[in-house]
């Protein structure tokens, strides 16, 4: 049944929809970003000052005269969150202009706010971002490629069904992308907790992450798309645990292979973490729900996306 669906899949650089005046004909460069729970975002937006004085919101980050000069843009004059029509976002039955609040919730952000920002500003075209992810998932069950051994990860499965249901319905979703030319430009990617802490996941994320990267190129119909990998970074500089550093050792040695080179870039997230003293949380394998260390780690890996992009 799998292999049906493959047939049907969109061949993404030529689906035509419907012209809208609302954006000229042209194209909408398209960016898949998945993963688990930190892709899903757990950055807090708004400030609670019962926590460490809001420290480490997205809001506290605007107004804090250390931070506000990189993050201001986010908000207008009135203090309202800015919406960028030019970068769309979808994640699931959420969707409409890129703004805070496409995290687990309506006040978190996960890397998406960064991303779009990054990739919006330096392409001239619109940005159409389709964030899939969801909370607890390893690569080597759940996301799990379908050319290993053993059963294909359902929610390998669901990244496709969503990348096409997305695209096919993309006029009725979003109606400014109603005639325009959608584009699969690239993959961003941050997971790995759920096989950090098992050994043999672990023992064998190189490889999984591998023939997920040519799994996905081959059934989206995409060779060589550009990838991004985003670091499992946690804890930060001070990590000292050996499954977390075999893991982060094993991402980046996916990138590192030479038939990768320029088509999969590895984005180191550790200087990312920020102490709970100075975030809303002490939750670490959140990343303590610090906002900053969310729009950073998408800024760094939309920085990445537009580097290979460059040579692809």
């Amino acid at each position: 049944m799998l292999h049906h669906f493959f047939f049907y899949v969109l061949v993404l650089s030529t689906v035509l929809l419907p012209l809208s005046p609302a954006w000229p004909k042209g194209i909408v460069h398209v960016f898949i970003l998945s993963g688990q729970s930190n892709m899903v975002g757990a950055g807090e937006v708004r400030s609670q000052l019962s926590h460490n004085d809001g420290k480490g919101s997205l809001e506290w980050l605007t107004e804090n005269p250390a931070t506000a000069p990189h993050y201001r843009h986010l908000r207008n004059d009135d203090g309202s969150w800015k919406q960028r029509d030019d970068v769309q976002i979808c994640f699931f039955d959420r969707r409409g202009s890129l703004h805070p609040g496409y995290g687990s919730n309506a006040n978190k952000i996960g890397p998406e706010l960064g991303f779009g920002c990054s990739v919006g500003d330096a392409i001239k075209e619109p940005v159409l971002l389709i964030k899939i992810a969801w909370g607890g998932k390893s690569l080597a069950k759940d996301f799990r490629p379908p050319s290993l051994k053993g059963e294909t990860g359902l929610n390998y499965t669901k990244i496709l069904e969503h990348t096409q249901e997305v695209l096919r319905q993309a006029d009725q979703l979003l109606p400014q992308l109603k005639g325009r030319t959608l584009s699969l430009k690239g993959f961003g990617w941050h997971q790995g907790w759920n096989d950090r802490i098992n050994q043999s996941f672990n023992d064998a994320y190189t490889h999984n992450m591998i023939q997920f990267i040519k799994d996905i190129r081959r059934d989206l119909k995409t060779p060589a798309l550009p990838f991004v990998l985003a670091e499992t970074g946690m804890s930060g500089l001070e990590e000292k645990h050996p499954r977390a550093l075999s893991l982060m050792a094993a991402q980046k040695a996916v990138a590192d292979l030479p038939e990768f080179k320029g088509n999969v870039a590895f984005v180191p997230t550790r200087n990312f973490y920020r102490p709970a003293t100075e975030s809303p949380s002490s939750q670490a394998y959140h990343w303590n729900n610090n906002a900053e260390t969310y729009y950073l780690i998408g800024e760094h890996m939309g920085h990445a996306m537009l580097g290979l992009l460059k040579t692809h």
